[in-house]
């Protein structure tokens, strides 16, 4: 698999990365045996860019994926997250305080069973805490060797601008896809101008794109879609699944899958974008790994942007949505 550059500062990952939130929180049963076999497949095939965050399980994510690369750290790249007040293992709203900062970077360090992290994201802007303020504290573990690279995950254009006067921003972490387009008017000609890598997570639609969601009301109890995505509900889910439809046809006529079309359409879109679309079966990972290959035109590029010109819903809740940088 190629390699891309995310930022000016020397990030080098593969051009796929693999999001690992899905082996332990928010999407079905765990399974750990699979899942770490994923993660082995995956630097079999050339992927070295692994996404986890403290949130995640909380803290079992990172736990797995320290587990997982025993004995073959050197081969990946990991980037983590930090930036919430978690309590009762739930998320209970943004903290970036400096002083929660520094240990719960430590404490990310000890569950991931490194000496470093290589990309260290801030989860979500802190209204409370001057992004300034919080940059400065993850310069200090660039500075002790600790952290390699600084990201921010869903911060609007202000935030972006803000912090990488401070310290260099690597990459911004992100919802970006076919399915979901609000990054392009303003954040990413930021990133272009700034020199600043993407990462879109949720690059597949959330399953729209490969043909798997299901009505929201159709998922376990604790599973993220059953109540945290509107575009899965009522009309919304039936407005979606048609205009879903004509990537999977689109897919057809290309010889491809449908979420290998919709990664291919991201790699396409820039040198600077690198998709991290998640899974826990090995059989996704390779499938996924094949969009490197498929090459769209410009043509195609134009009938796909037009197909998904219209998609029905917000992507979060009210609670969630109030969380995003603007």
């Amino acid at each position: 698999m190629k390699k891309r550059k995310l930022g000016t500062q020397g990030l080098e990952v593969s051009e796929l990365g693999l999001g690992c939130m899905s082996m332990s929180w928010a999407y079905g049963t765990p399974n750990d045996e699979e899942s770490i076999a994923t993660i082995h497949r995956a630097l079999d095939l050339g992927v070295t860019f692994f996404d986890t965050a403290e949130a995640y399980g909380p803290y079992k994510n990172e736990e797995l994926l320290g587990r997982a690369l025993k004995g073959r750290r050197d081969k990946a790249v990991i980037a983590t997250k930090f930036g919430f007040h978690i309590e009762n293992g739930k998320m209970a709203g943004p903290d970036s305080r400096p002083q929660h900062v520094r240990e719960v970077v430590e404490a990310s360090l000890r569950r991931l069973g490194t000496d470093r992290i290589d990309l260290l994201y801030q989860h979500r802007v802190d209204p409370k805490v001057p992004i300034e303020e919080v940059v400065g504290v993850m310069a200090d573990f660039v500075k002790q060797g600790k952290v390699r690279f600084l990201g921010l995950s869903e911060a609007g254009e202000k935030s972006i601008r803000r912090a990488h006067a401070v310290h260099p921003i690597s990459a911004l972490q992100s919802e970006y896809s076919l399915w979901e387009r609000n990054l392009e008017e303003r954040i990413i000609p930021a990133l272009r101008e700034l020199g600043i890598g993407l990462v879109p997570f949720a690059p597949l639609g959330r399953g729209f794109l490969t043909g798997v969601a299901r009505r929201a009301e159709e998922y376990p109890e604790g599973d993220f879609r059953k109540t945290n995505d509107p575009r899965l509900q009522g009309e919304n889910f039936d407005r979606n699944m048609a205009a879903a439809e004509s990537v999977r046809q689109f897919a057809k006529r290309k010889g491809a899958t449908p979420g290998q079309i919709a990664l291919a359409w991201l790699l396409h879109r820039g040198e600077d974008i690198v998709p991290i679309p998640g899974t826990k079966r090995r059989k996704y990972l390779e499938e996924n790994a094949g969009a490197a290959e498929v090459r769209l035109t410009g043509a195609d590029m134009a009938e796909l942007d037009h197909a998904l010109k219209n998609v029905a819903g917000p992507r979060y809740t009210a609670a969630s949505a109030a969380m995003v940088d603007r």
